[in-house]
Parts: structure tokens; sequence; C-alpha cells
């Protein structure tokens, strides 16, 4: 059988949370090295970096990786692998600035640190404590992303040309943070800002500059494929990010890890909810300015919205715009740039990223 037959994004999942189970350790034995007081800081980072998640930007990125014909390498997925700590540096900031409670069904990073200062009966504000925590463990994250790829093993010339790609999915990832924060300050919604936000907030640093990265790492001029990765990515990045707005309202919990409609509570400004707003009627607008933005929202008042966005064919345009990019996606596929082994395994991750749960 062939290399490409074989090949198993399962098998590369498992070897990416070895990868990343044996980096945390060793890193946070050294933070309890420093004092007993970081003791919770490294059980905390531990656990949550190794609570595994889909590893998609680590995936991507050694498949854009293998996508150049190179072969199989240690360094170059531990590299890859490095690409999980900014998504846990976004997800710790995320979780604060959205004021969420939850992240995959336990207590956010700022909610359990908040809980430990009221438990163990401290002085101050336990809210801010918590707040002040999950701000500088996700900065950590950061700090230790660019630590693990420096101490992958690449080879000099390798590690020299993933960087411009490296810094500029982390420069995207936070422009797109702040893109995000913007949105939620204006008076009047647009689908158009609200794409540029997907693409930038998720959609780049998820696929594309994975890939791109992936590419820099296996080849010295990698440019033609990195064409082909972005045809790839950029489609493919939006539909991701607008799966994320469909389960941020339709989600089930038991599945997403955080209580049904919390978009609406944090009162975030996706496409859905634009596309929903372009639609509606007057006294349904009324009902979604009512409920948006509460964080107390129950139940009912969630499955008001969902009806509007049902019943206005918002969650239908937003499916087929989902079936649309993802087809654009699969056609960028056809190019012979790409290494069998790496077409057949983004034809994988392809469904995973669109057809998902979570």
């Amino acid at each position: 059988m062939t290399f490409a037959e074989t090949f198993s994004l399962k098998e590369q999942k498992d070897l990416v949370n070895s990868a990343l189970a044996q980096f945390s350790t060793q890193e946070c034995n050294y933070l309890r090295g420093i004092g007993s007081e970081l003791d919770a800081v490294a059980t905390a980072m531990h656990s949550y970096i190794c609570d595994s998640g889909k590893r998609l930007r680590p995936l991507f990125a050694y498949v854009g990786y293998l996508g150049t014909g190179a072969h199989p390498d240690e360094a170059a997925l531990k590299a890859a692998a490095s690409l999980e700590l900014v998504h846990v540096c976004a997800l710790m900031h995320d979780d604060v600035m959205d004021g969420s409670d939850s992240r995959r069904g336990a207590p956010s990073i700022h909610r359990a640190f908040e809980a430990q200062h009221k438990s163990a009966g401290s002085l101050g504000s336990a809210e801010q404590f918590g707040i002040s925590t999950a701000i500088l463990l996700g900065d950590l994250a950061l700090v230790w992303s660019a630590k693990m790829l420096h101490q992958s093993g690449l080879p000099s010339e390798s590690l020299l040309r993933s960087l411009p790609m490296y810094d500029e999915m982390r420069v995207e990832l936070m422009a797109g943070q702040y893109l995000d924060v913007y949105e939620s300050t204006l008076k009047s919604q647009s689908v158009e800002r609200s794409l540029k936000v997907a693409r930038y907030k998720s959609g780049k640093y998820t696929i594309e500059r994975p890939l791109h990265f992936g590419a820099a790492i296996g080849s010295a001029q990698p440019e033609k494929l990195m064409k082909v990765y972005s045809a790839y990515g950029l489609p493919l990045g939006e539909a991701f990010q607008l799966r994320d707005d469909v389960l941020g309202v339709f989600g089930n919990p038991s599945e997403t890890g955080k209580p049904a409609g919390d978009d609406l509570r944090e009162g975030k400004r996706t496409v859905l909810l634009a596309t929903t707003l372009d639609r509606v009627s007057p006294a349904q607008r009324e009902i979604i300015n009512e409920h948006l933005g509460n964080p107390q929202l129950s139940a009912d008042g969630v499955e008001e919205v969902r009806n509007i966005m049902v019943t206005t064919d918002s969650l239908a345009e937003l499916e087929d715009l989902i079936t649309r990019l993802t087809s654009d996606a699969e056609a960028a596929l056809e190019s012979e740039e790409i290494a069998p082994v790496a077409r057949k395994a983004l034809g994988e991750l392809l469904a995973i990223a669109t057809r998902r749960n979570t």
C-alpha cells in the first residue's frame, strides 16, 4: 500500500497530543520549580492543553507540510503541534472577553480561578483575580507556542522560512479578535463586516495560515502551493467559522460543551445574526434586540430567536453559503501541486471542519 493509502489523521492527532503532553509536562514542572504558588497554574495549563480538542491547526499545518512532498518527520510534527498553543491563548482570552462561564463542558479558566479565590477566602476581588489569571495564562500559552516551535528540532532554514507565516498568523488572529470586539459596539449590522470578522478571527488562523506554515517548513519554494492552499483554505476557513455561528445558537450543549444559545447571551454579531436582522419584521427585530446580549437569557428566549432565524430562512441561507464555500474549497483539491497523501487528508479535514457538532 502507498503512504497516501495508509496515512491516518487519527494517528497524526494522537502524535500531536503526545507531543503537546510531553512539552506541557516539561514546562509545568518548570513552573512548579519556581514555587508552590504556581501549582494551580501548572495543573490548569496542563489539563487545558491535554484536554484534546480537534487539533485542527496542527493537523492542517502537518498536512500542509506533507503536501510539499516532504517525508514524515518528528520535528515538523512538533512544529505543527506548537500552533495548538496559539489556539489555547485565543480560547482563554476569548472566554474572558465574552464572559463565558464554560469551555468544553468545564468552567472556563477565569471562572475556575475565581472559584479558587472564593473557596480560599482570599483578599480582593475574586472576579478580577480570575480575569487577571486567565489573561496571564493565555499570554503564557502564546509564549509556550513560540518556545515549542523553536525547540522542535527543525533545521534552521526550515524554521526561518516558517517564521513569517507564524508571525502573520498571530497578527491576523489578534486583528480578528479586535474586529469582533469592535463589531459589538456598532449600532448597525452588516453581513459583509461579520464575514470579515469570521475570516480573520477564525478562518485564516485555523486553516489557511497553518497550511502556509507547513508548506514553508517543507519546501524552499512553496509559493505555487501556497496559492492552492489559499484557494482551499480561505473558503473553508469561512465555512468553518460559519458552522461555529450555527452551533453557537443551535448547538447541543452536551456536544458543544457550552450552554445553548450562548452566542445570543454574549451578543455576538455573527453572520447568522446579521442575515437574520436584514430579514426581520419590526416586531421580530424588537424580540431579538430584547434578548441579544442578555446574560440571563432563558431557554424560552433562545427558542424565540431560533424560531425567527428559521422562519426568515436565515438559517437555511447560511447553510447554503456553507455548502457553496465548502464546494469552492473542494475544487481547489484537484490541483496536482498537492502531494497525493495531503490531497486525501485535506478532503477528510474538509468534512471534519464543516460537518461537525462541536
